[in-house]
Order: C-alpha cells, then structure tokens, then sequence
C-alpha cells in the first residue's frame, strides 16, 4: 500500500498496480493480439539482412541450396503472458516471444524454415514534458534463445541470429517503442 499525497492544488493523480498491469497483459495475451508478421517488403533498405532465403544462409547454408532466393516471412508472437512488475521508479516486464520464419514460395505457399523462442527483459520509465504524460524503453537484460528448432533442415548459428536480433532490437523496435509512447511537442 502507498500512501497518496494530499492535494494542495487541482491534480491528476494516476496510480497502476501490477494486478492492473498484468490483467491488461493477460487479456491482449489472450486474445491473441500479441502477435506480428514482418513480410521482407517491410524491412527498411538499410537494413543489414533482408528477409530472403539469399541473406540467411548466413546462418543456414542448406536453406539457401534447397529455396534459392525466395523472399521469407517472420511470424512473432508471446508464447505466454508477459509479467509486469511495478516500482516506483519504472515499470519491468519479461517478454515471452518465438519468432517462426517461413519460406515464400513463388505460389505463396509458406514452408516452415525454422522457430526460435526468445525472451527479453525491458524497462519502461515514465515521463512528463511540458505537461504531457511520456515514457522511454530499454532493453533491461540481452535476449535468451533457449531453443532453436529447424523442420528438416541444420540447426542454424544461434549466437549469431541472437545478435542479429539483438541490433534489430536496438536499431528498429527500441526507437521505435520510444517514438510511440514519448510525448509529441503541442503545436
């Protein structure tokens, strides 16, 4: 229990328990709407690996030989709820996530390419500006790849697609989680 302070002047006070949190985070669990497919057509250019068959057999040669550059799909989604945990100074979560990818193949069928299961610790901290309520994102502890499956096909380099993940993570999702919950300038 904490208590509330006394107001002395007209506020707004906002309070979020982790019971709240967690519900919120069970509900969007299940309901299925912790779920993402990234197509390559929606990777930036710039992005160092592109998602085609040519650019992972980096990491899986025998999937390059088998589907020459075919185009692929990435489907992320939580394996289980995420947990959320509330302290005074920000707001902790364990991300519980797999990444499936697939082979696109010329008649849009999709062929199962390989599954990694990956877990991520984050912190979201509260800000306000200019009376606007915002927060920052950042990745608490690296990623965990406990396992890496392939449907008939080698297992890929997993230190390896733990890093890719890991800069993608820094260079796209943390700005990017950032640009949609900071506060906008009021014009």
């Amino acid at each position: 229990p904490t208590a509330l302070p006394t107001a002395q002047e007209p506020m707004l006070l906002l309070a979020v328990t982790e019971f709240v949190a967690n519900s919120a985070a069970f509900t969007y669990f299940t309901a299925g709407v912790l779920r993402k497919n990234i197509s390559s057509d929606m990777l930036p250019r710039r992005f160092p690996l592109q998602l085609r068959t040519k650019s992972m057999g980096v990491f899986s040669p025998q999937l390059q030989q088998r589907y020459p550059d075919h185009p692929m799909e990435l489907h992320l989604s939580a394996r289980q709820q995420p947990l959320l945990s509330c302290h005074p100074d920000a707001l902790h979560g364990a991300f519980f996530g797999s990444a499936e990818a697939f082979v696109v193949l010329p008649n849009a069928t999709r062929v199962p390419a390989f599954l990694l299961n990956i877990d991520a610790n984050v912190t979201g901290k509260p800000t306000i500006t200019r009376n606007r309520l915002g927060g920052t994102v950042s990745l608490k502890d690296p990623l965990c790849l406990p396992r890496a499956r392939l449907r008939g096909l080698p297992v890929p380099q997993v230190k390896r697609l733990e890093t890719l993940l890991k800069f993608g993570l820094w260079l796209f999702g943390v700005p990017w989680a950032n640009s949609e919950c900071c506060p906008h300038p009021v014009p």
